[in-house]
């Protein structure tokens, strides 16, 4: 990799509620495509911010995400959460026959059956909540359980199970250096956890997603031991802990925001709209996640990018890019596109976006239906916020009604 002494030392750790980061603001305004240095891995990496850049780097076969494995690329975390073989490091086409055989699991069907589910679900937290009286802390009786509840169901895993594969899944997410011991650890009990499930639902099959991954078939295609073990793995932490945070940003943005309250309770048919504009606008990261290599040669804005660098994109700030968005930093209730990427785009799009937007719309409609007077039961400025692990999220949300 090439090398630049003009390169930008980017922690990335900045974490002041919903505010978004000012390295990451001077990087997209400066300089859209920059050489930056992370807190871990070897070396340097480009940072693409623009909005039709990283559309470039995500779909462009010159940028390759499976050139990352077996390197100790510039990271967040001091282990890599990815793994080697998972769908996440894969490029077309060998990406594409493994979406098509996950995808089986996220038809409009499946997603229509999981919304009567969620909905039920959501009743039962929330009635739970009512009883106990206020005030009460929506992480805990909303946020955490409800994903969690879900993405189980949908993988058929045992309820007693899932406390602990959550705590497995936090610990990858963990920034700090001496956490590594516990994040390799975590990793290979998850990886164990579900080589052990994935080989038992390939002997006897149910009605779950992992079964219906285990028995798949695209024209001759089937997935192999480590690629379903794998899969399972990534469904299950992004199946609840990304919702969680993001059912979290959404219910304080909700409750912090007058206008965007009165607008769900006067036109409730905009709940789908409001949604997307809010996942726009949170940042509900920190600095950046899996990157590329280049190919080849490639230029961008203006900028060329030798062949065997890593490029990182950053969703958050194509997202805010003023080129695409009119009022960028504003939350424009309104607006109808163009469309966001905080589900990432192109070949790694994430295929459980569907079943997220489902739980997020039936949570927050729900709640406002439920608890049509409901506020924050302390100043907005007294919350604490996660500060430890790559997500931005509230780690309490005490509420009254």
């Amino acid at each position: 990799m090439s090398t630049d002494s003009s390169a930008r030392s980017c922690p990335f750790d900045f974490a002041e509620a919903l505010e978004f980061d000012p390295i990451l603001r001077q990087l997209m305004n400066d300089a859209p495509v920059s050489r930056i240095r992370l807190p871990y891995g070897e070396g340097e990496a480009w940072l693409v911010t623009g909005y039709d850049d990283v559309r470039t780097v995500t779909t462009d076969r010159r940028f390759s995400r499976h050139a990352i494995v077996g390197r100790d690329f510039p990271r967040m975390t001091p282990e890599p959460i990815v793994q080697a073989e998972a769908i996440n490091v894969m490029d077309p086409p060998a990406s594409a026959r493994l979406r098509s055989l996950v995808s089986k699991g996220f038809t409009a069907d499946h997603i229509e059956r999981m919304r009567d589910r969620t909905q039920h679900v959501v009743n039962e937290l929330l009635d739970r909540m009512r009883d106990q009286g206020p005030p009460a802390d929506l992480m805990e009786h909303l946020a955490h359980p409800l994903p969690l509840i879900t993405i189980c169901e949908v993988l058929d895993i045992p309820e007693s199970d899932s406390a602990q594969l959550r705590a497995n899944a936090r610990t990858m997410m963990n920034m700090d250096l001496d956490n590594k011991p516990a994040a390799v650890r975590a990793k290979a009990d998850l990886r164990a956890y579900f080589a052990e499930l994935t080989a038992e639902r390939r002997r006897n099959p149910g009605d779950d997603l992992i079964s219906a991954l285990a028995t798949a078939r695209d024209g001759d295609e089937v997935l192999d031991e480590q690629e379903l073990t794998v899969m399972a793995m990534v469904l299950l932490i992004t199946g609840q802990d990304t919702t969680t945070y993001q059912l979290g940003n959404l219910s304080y943005t909700v409750l912090t925001r007058p206008d965007v309250r009165a607008v769900l309770r006067e036109r409730p048919e905009m709940l789908t709209q409001v949604i997307h504009e809010m996942l726009r606008l949170i940042p509900f990261r920190k600095g950046v996640g899996i990157p590329r290599v280049a190919l080849e040669d490639v230029e961008l804005s203006g900028v060329t990018i030798p062949a065997g660098d890593i490029v990182h994109v950053s969703y958050l700030t194509a997202n805010r890019d003023a080129r695409r968005f009119e009022r960028p930093d504003e939350l424009d209730l309104e607006r109808t596109g163009p469309s966001h990427m905080t589900f990432g785009w192109g070949a790694h799009h994430c295929l459980g976006a569907p079943l997220a937007i489902t739980e997020l719309e039936v949570a927050i409609g729900t709640l406002l239906e439920r608890f049509p007077r409901i506020a924050l039961a302390k100043p907005a400025a007294e919350l604490a916020w996660n500060t430890s692990s790559i997500w931005r999220y509230p780690l309490g949300l005490p509420v009254t009604w």
